[in-house]
């Protein structure tokens, strides 16, 4: 950073420091309370995604034995109709950062009468395996909030990492030399003014 040795651009140059300084200041106060904040999360983020493993690990197998009960077609036949699933969301704010979560959702397990089907035309696989199903979309309707909010907070974390390092490691420090450079040289100017003066006062001294 070149900065010209004039009074003027010292001061400014020795402001923008100052702005440097009180810049990586707040942005360090923001990665803690961003560090803070996914720790907050991570505990209940990893609940969620142990919770749905075990789901998953439960749906899947039951999906095979209604496949092996009714054939694809016959799968295909009990689920219909498709079911919409209607959310309310609202959006949000978490320093700085948008955010959405849902406010509202409608129960997804079903019971048999809320399924719309005659007793025994499903059958006991697809049964279990329709409700292991809308278990798991529940878990994962309840995570994704949530999961959306560690992604982003990771990623204004590493953006403030970013910046806190420019400012500390850059521009901070090319200020600083450029501020030591500008003191250097008019220091040196002083000094040749002084010198100058004295030699131009020499002769008069000399006449008396």
């Amino acid at each position: 950073m070149r900065i010209a040795p004039t009074r003027m651009n010292l001061i400014q140059a020795t402001r923008r420091l100052e702005r440097v300084a009180k810049g990586a200041a707040l942005l360090r106060r923001k990665r803690e309370a961003l560090v803070s904040e996914l720790f907050r999360l991570a505990r209940p983020a990893a609940d969620a995604r142990a919770q749905i493993e075990r789901a998953t690990a439960s749906a899947y197998p039951a999906l095979l034995g209604a496949l092996a009960s009714l054939g694809l077609a016959g799968l295909r036949a009990v689920a219909w109709p498709a079911r919409d699933i209607a959310l309310e969301m609202e959006a949000g704010s978490l320093w700085g950062i948008p955010v959405s979560t849902i406010v509202r959702r409608p129960p997804l397990v079903r019971t048999l009468p809320a399924r719309g089907a005659p007793p025994g035309a499903h059958g006991a696989a697809s049964l279990k395996a329709a409700g292991q199903f809308e278990r798991l979309t529940e878990l994962l309707l309840d995570a994704a909030p949530r999961e959306m909010v560690i992604r982003r907070l990771g990623e204004a974390l590493s953006q403030t990492s970013r910046q806190v390092n420019t400012l500390e490691r850059r521009v901070a420090p090319a200020l600083r030399t450029g501020i030591v450079g500008v003191r250097r040289a008019l220091e040196e100017r002083e000094r040749e003014d002084r010198l100058r003066l004295r030699t131009l006062t020499r002769p008069s001294d000399s006449l008396h």
